[in-house]
């Protein structure tokens, strides 16, 4: 019995032992090449010869692409163009004459002689008033009028004959004098009676009928003359000296979008506002197709000079610098050179240069962040983008 379990317990182990061993053999690491146990000691993955032979010579050549290589960029030719100085407000349209009729004395409105919104004539009966009192009185001024004419007449008869004293001549005459006055008196009180167009223009909309009692003063119609228009607004004051009577303006409108309108300068108000520092000016804009109305609102813009000979580069060819500077990257036989300019007016992704580039030359317009001054550069497809 003893030795069974001796056997037992020597079978086993050498069981353990051949397992141990096959353990071994299966996860044992691969064989290195010569040198590789050294490349593993200092950290670095070994491959094959071949494999990392190419594998360096693609990098390098990247490395090499990447630091001696020309920049591609995008690039404009400087040109000229003329440029007007002008300044932008905003203003307001208004009625070359505008006025709201009223009457001056009180009455009942007997007619109106116009419809709404339409055209009317200089001196044209647009309202009439009840004026048969006024008729009456118009009727009896004339009646004593010629009354008095004819004692007038006898009197100069008789005193001429010596009938008469100077005197009775003289009060005869003055009697006469009453009756036309009261003829003229008698026929400005009818006159009051109609409302008359005091300019031709259009009418607007009414606020009163036939049959209507109107005292004197109450509003009852406006009359705008559009056929020509002002256009108020206002400018800083250091523009003062800049601005005259006969200057150009031009108009725009949201009412009519995409047009713009001329128009001229008629007077510069020759008190300056004290609250806003502002000179008012107001222009003459013609409207005859009427399109435009009194009371829209306006973009004004007014052309102080033009200047022919500008030089414009683009904006994005523009690149900051510390110190509020600018400059560009001009590009001369393959290389680009670092340049800084003054700048002047603005004006549809444009702008002016005061100082630092020429007409002709080529600037940079995309691409500068990866520039330095006499990096090589190769336009990108498309070429140069010449000047407007």
């Amino acid at each position: 019995m003893p030795s069974s379990r001796r056997f037992v317990l020597s079978l086993s182990l050498v069981g353990l032992a051949a397992l141990g061993a096959y353990a071994w053999y299966a996860n044992r690491p691969p064989a290195l090449p010569p040198g590789g146990a050294r490349a593993q000691a200092a950290g670095v993955q070994a491959v094959p010869p071949a494999a990392g032979t190419a594998g360096a010579k693609g990098a390098a050549g990247a490395a090499g692409g990447s630091q001696g290589g020309p920049v591609v960029v995008e690039t404009h030719t400087v040109g000229v163009r003329a440029l007007a100085d002008d300044v932008g407000a905003v203003g307001s349209l208004v009625s070359n004459e505008s006025v709201v009729l009223r009457p001056e004395v009180s009455g009942r409105i007997e007619a109106i002689r116009f419809r709404d919104g339409e055209a009317v004539r200089r001196g044209e009966v647009l309202i009439e008033f009840d004026a048969a009192v006024q008729r009456a009185e118009l009727q009896q001024a004339r009646a004593s009028l010629t009354l008095a004419e004819s004692n007038f007449r006898r009197s100069q008869d008789l005193f001429s004959r010596s009938f008469v004293s100077r005197s009775s001549l003289d009060n005869a005459r003055s009697q006469l004098e009453v009756a036309r006055a009261g003829v003229a008196l008698a026929q400005a009180r009818l006159a009051r009676m109609q409302i008359r167009a005091p300019f031709a223009g259009v009418v607007g909309i009414r606020s009163v009928s036939p049959g209507d009692f109107v005292k004197d003063g109450e509003a009852m119609i406006n009359l705008e003359d559009i056929a020509t228009l002002k256009v108020d607004f206002r400018l800083p004051e250091l523009y003062l000296d800049r601005v005259r009577p006969g200057q150009t303006v031009e108009i725009a409108s949201d009412v009519l979008a995409g047009e713009r309108f001329a128009a001229t300068v008629e007077a510069i108000d020759p008190l300056v506002d004290a609250q806003g520092r502002a000179l008012r000016l107001r222009a003459s804009l013609p409207n005859p197709e009427l399109r435009l109305r009194p009371g829209v609102f306006v973009r004004v813009r007014l052309i102080l000079a033009e200047r022919a000979d500008v030089v414009m580069v683009p904006e994005a060819a523009l690149v900051p610098a510390p110190g509020n500077t600018q400059f560009v990257y001009r590009v001369a036989e393959g290389k680009a050179q670092r340049v800084e300019v003054r700048t002047g007016t603005r004006r549809d992704a444009m702008v002016e240069v005061v100082e630092g580039v020429q007409a002709g030359e080529v600037v940079v317009t995309a691409g500068q962040l990866k520039l330095r001054d006499g990096a090589a550069v190769k336009l990108a497809a498309g070429g140069v983008a010449r000047a407007d």
